[in-house]
Formats: structure tokens, sequence, C-alpha cells
């Protein structure tokens, strides 16, 4: 199977320019294509994933990635997809976004050897560009009447756009012809809402190279979940791949909740896993659901390609743990991540407290009565142990690292109190 052949089957193509001079260019040579991502946030999140990883697979086909971060379209704000204009970030802000972003696709590709992968900044092309240059070699070669034609525009015509927003497709434009003059790249992957900046490209690159060149653009299909809701978002809100910002053990938990009804598409989409084995997954669902193989084969390659095998194996700990209950074996790092939004309630660092004290402040029972029944019911634990005795008290020995204690109520109710 070649290299389209696999993007068609996992569903990853949406649009192409020109499908066939494609194909017959990528049997003939390998090309340099590139990606671009606007620094809007100090980290990415899993709806920027799917054009990268797209990138990657060209990449371990033997193709160059050029990874453009929009130190200087970040500046501006693409009006795709948006009804009323961005707020404008500090140059300052934009930079330290950039920053982040880049350790973050360093991840994802790999730099060393024949086809490693190159990381540019537009900022570093765009931003010395005086008004002048920009207007005149290339504002000059796109007809306003052109943009006015693309979706994203022509959208925001009746609640309006400025001439800045309006200018951006020509800045990623010009990335575009820049990156194929000096990087000789031959193609350019997005999501769907970047096509009219992708075909705006080309048209200079139609313009303003030498007869002859060749250049693609490739669009990725909208991530969708079967059930209607946004891919990517949670109650607690988007998942980032800035552990700071979503744990390992988050980011593992967001994958292996997905629901049978998107996990083949999933895994298609965002793992490097072979067709037979996907197939083999596939298989599982169908025949031993309850097993949740293919969740679980998600899980472990999302979060060992964004974050490592040792914080996949945290994370894995974390789950079992709170599944078996055995949580005394986990670190006060491992326990920040697995009960981050659990209710948590604040002891003084070199008190005691009775069990039956500790349950009434910290609202897990609500009253002396119904805590002293929990207690005798053997319905509380402490760190995974069942305690049956209404006078015990809590003392050093029921903290783990001197920072925490695990109180579980029933089978799964948790709480945590903080030294």
């Amino acid at each position: 199977m070649t290299l389209l052949e696999d993007l068609q089957w996992r569903g990853i193509v949406y649009q192409q320019t020109d499908e066939q001079g494609l194909k017959e260019t990528l049997e003939k040579e390998s090309i340099s294509l590139y990606c671009g991502v606007d620094p809007t946030a100090d980290s990415m999140h899993i709806g920027h994933l799917l054009p990268f990883l797209t990138l990657r697979r060209f990449q371990n086909a033997g193709h160059r990635p050029i990874v453009l971060v929009g130190g200087a379209t970040g500046l501006i704000g693409d009006p795709s997809g948006k009804s009323e204009e961005r707020k404008l970030q500090t140059l300052e802000a934009v930079q330290h976004n950039v920053a982040c972003i880049k350790k973050q696709l360093q991840s994802i590709f790999e730099f060393e050897g024949e086809n490693g992968a190159v990381m540019v900044n537009n900022y570093d092309w765009a931003g010395s560009m005086d008004i002048v240059t920009f207007l005149r070699d290339f504002g000059k070669h796109v007809g306003v009447n052109y943009m006015l034609a693309k979706d994203t525009i022509a959208s925001r015509l009746e609640t309006g756009i400025s001439f800045t927003e309006f200018t951006y497709t020509i800045l990623q434009a010009m990335d575009f012809f820049l990156l194929h003059q000096n990087h000789d790249c031959k193609l350019q992957v997005g999501g769907s809402d970047q096509w009219g900046n992708i075909t705006t490209g080309l048209e200079l690159i139609r313009k303003m190279a030498p007869e002859g060149s060749k250049a693609y653009g490739l669009t990725i299909p909208l991530v969708t979940k079967a059930d209607g809701t946004k891919f990517g978002k949670t109650e607690s809100g988007a998942i980032w791949l800035d552990p700071e910002k979503t744990s390992p053990y988050e980011f593992y938990q967001f994958w292996i909740n997905t629901a049978d009804a998107d996990v083949v598409k999933y895994l298609k989409f965002f793992t490097f896993l072979p067709k037979e084995k996907i197939e083999e997954l596939e298989q599982s669902v169908q025949d031993e659901a309850h097993l949740r193989k293919a969740q679980k084969s998600l899980a472990e390659e999302m979060t060992r390609l964004i974050h490592g095998e040792a914080s996949l194996e945290q994370a894995i700990k974390i789950s079992e743990a709170l599944f078996s209950g055995d949580v005394k074996k986990l670190t006060a790092d491992e326990i920040k991540q697995g009960f981050k939004d659990v209710p948590s309630y604040e002891l003084a660092a070199g008190g005691e407290m009775g069990i039956i004290d500790v349950l009434i402040n910290s609202k897990i029972a609500p009253s002396k009565r119904q805590a002293r029944e929990d207690v005798s019911n053997g319905a509380i634990y402490i760190n995974g142990e069942r305690i049956t005795d209404v006078g015990y008290v809590l003392s050093e020995t029921d903290r783990i690292e001197g920072q925490f204690t695990i109180i579980r109520r029933g089978k799964k109710k948790y709480f945590l109190i903080k030294y």
C-alpha cells in the first residue's frame, strides 16, 4: 500500500488540489512538505494533532517535513472558523507561545537524519518586511475578487472583517511561496478550514515561481465524535499537550474513555499502528467490547507519543490504583495527577484529627451519626485500607510523603486530605 493509499484507507484525505499530480510526484521523488500552527496559546491541544501526525506519516515514508510556527501570522489572526475579530496578542506573548509550541513539536518529529524535520518561524521573514514590499511583491498578485470568493472571508462580510484579518490569507500564501522558493516545498497540509489559504498559496506560486513549478495542497477532515459533541473537549476544557495543563494521566484517560463508535476511526487517524493491527482491534470491538483492547491501545500509543514511556507507565499505574483501590503505592506527584478534580480538605500539617471529625469537616459525611455508621459498616477507607474503628485518629503514618491522605467512601467516592 502506497502512502496516499494508506492515507485514504485511514480516512485522512479530505481535499486535494491535484490528486494525480501529487501521486506521480511522490512516485518519482522524495519531497519537502509543510504544515503550520499559529501560537494563539502557550500549548497546542489535541485538535492540532492530526495535520502534524499526517506530516509525520510523510516523514516515515522518506519525505522531509517543514514545521512552521506562525510567529507573524499569530500576531494577525486567522479569520478561518471565526465569526468575529480575534483579540490581538503582544509580540512578547506570541514569542513565548512560539517557544512552548516548538518543544511540543519536537516530540512528534525526527529532526536528525537524511530527511530530518526543519522547523521555521514565519516571523523571521514577515517580521522585518516593510509594507511597500509586501504590497508590491505579494499583494499585487492576489485579486480582491479572488479573496472575496473565499469562504473564510465571505462568511465574515456581514459581521465585519478588518483589513488586518483580510490580509491573513496573503501572509499564509506568502509562507507557502517562500518555502517553495527556499526549501523546494511542494505540498502544504492543513485542516479542512485551511483550504482557502492553501489555494491562495498555490495561486502565488503559479504567478511568481518559474514556469512548470509543481506544488500541491492537501487537507484533512474535521475530527468529529459519533454523538455529535466536539472532539477534544471535556467538562474541564480542552485536552492540552502541555503536561502542566493536562496531566499525562488525564491525557491517557481521555483516550481510554473513547466510545466504541469512535475508537477505530481514532486509531486510524492518530496512531501509527499498521492496518492489520487496527483491523484486529476493530474485530475486538465487535466481539469483546468489554475488554476495551482498542481503547487501551489508543491511549497507550497517544500517551507514549506525546509524553514518553515513563509518563505512560505512570498514567497506567494511577489508573490501576484507582480501579483496584490500592492507592497507597502512589507517589505524591501521582496523587496530584490522579486526584486533581476530587473534593479536597486542608488539615494543619502538625495536627491530628479523629476520623469522625475529618469526615464531618471535609463534608464527606453530612452528620456525626452518618459518619459513625459509615465507619462501623466498613464504608470508609484510608489510603485503600478499610477503617472500622470510630475512634481512629489520623496521624503522620497516614500521610503519603507527608502531603496527602486519600479517603474513600464506598466503592468510588474519593476525597483528598491535604497537609
